[in-house]
């Protein structure tokens, strides 16, 4: 199945590259349709094409509010529930939008996320590392970064953050009905949306189950390894508490 899900995606690959008008002579498929099409097919992430920048100011966003905290970072037109993991929509929306950034729909059979500032996610990963918990993928940007985890309720979020003293405000949470920005897109604070740490399948056999916390999420292209929330809480809220300022302002 796999082998066949291949050869559709590069056939896919290959007719848009006949397609697509060659652009400063670069002659490839764009990183950012790539990109889509390998979270979409290989993944099994829903995604969508964000808003973006202003054709007419790169550093306001081409939504209708002139005050946006995540410029060109967030979805409108598709709006979120059209996120689809069909190789023919992905094509088609970033045939017609080569320099859109990518979104993830979180939650669902799509991992959640939770982001914190840069530095206090460097030291969070740190201190996780050490305790020997095997880590998924890990997004980054030059102000946050994002650990991918397994999917999970509102109801079983609420009960992890009823318990602690504290949650700070730099530390959110990207759940059902939520998105992610993801790699190579522009982030809305400069620079480039990157893999701290990659995607990365399951070796076959089953997982070890005496790992803390972990869990292999099921995906039809793919196992992924994917921790569960519960297992990486603690070091994030500690990590964002002590992070300057409190990182408060959305920023991605």
């Amino acid at each position: 199945m796999r082998e066949i899900l291949g050869r559709r995606l590069q056939r896919l690959r290959d007719r848009f590259q006949s397609l697509r008008p060659d652009r400063g002579g670069s002659g490839g498929t764009s990183a950012l349709l790539e990109a889509a099409l390998t979270c979409a097919t290989t993944w099994q992430w829903p995604v969508l094409p964000g808003v973006g920048l202003s054709g007419t100011d790169g550093t306001r966003c081409a939504c209708p509010d002139p005050d946006c905290v995540v410029p060109g970072a967030h979805p409108f037109d598709p709006g979120l529930l059209a996120a689809s993991t069909d190789p023919r929509m992905v094509s088609w929306w970033w045939t017609n939008r080569p320099t859109a950034p990518v979104l993830m729909a979180t939650g669902g059979t799509a991992p959640c996320a939770v982001s914190l500032p840069a530095g206090a996610a460097a030291r969070a990963l740190v201190r996780l590392d050490a305790q020997g918990l095997k880590l998924g993928p890990v997004v980054a940007t030059p102000t946050r970064w994002a650990l991918l985890v397994a999917p999970y309720s509102l109801e079983r979020l609420g009960e992890l953050l009823y318990a602690k003293d504290h949650v700070p405000s730099s530390l959110r949470f990207h759940g059902e009905g939520g998105y992610l920005l993801l790699p190579p897109s522009a982030a809305s604070s400069g620079g480039r949306v990157r893999w701290e740490r990659e995607p990365r399948a399951l070796q076959q056999g089953p997982a070890d189950p005496k790992s803390p916390g972990a869990q292999a999420s099921q995906a039809a292209g793919a196992k992924l390894w994917l921790p569960d929330v519960e297992a990486v809480v603690d070091a994030l809220v500690e990590a964002s508490s002590s992070a300057p300022g409190g990182g408060s302002r959305l920023a991605y």
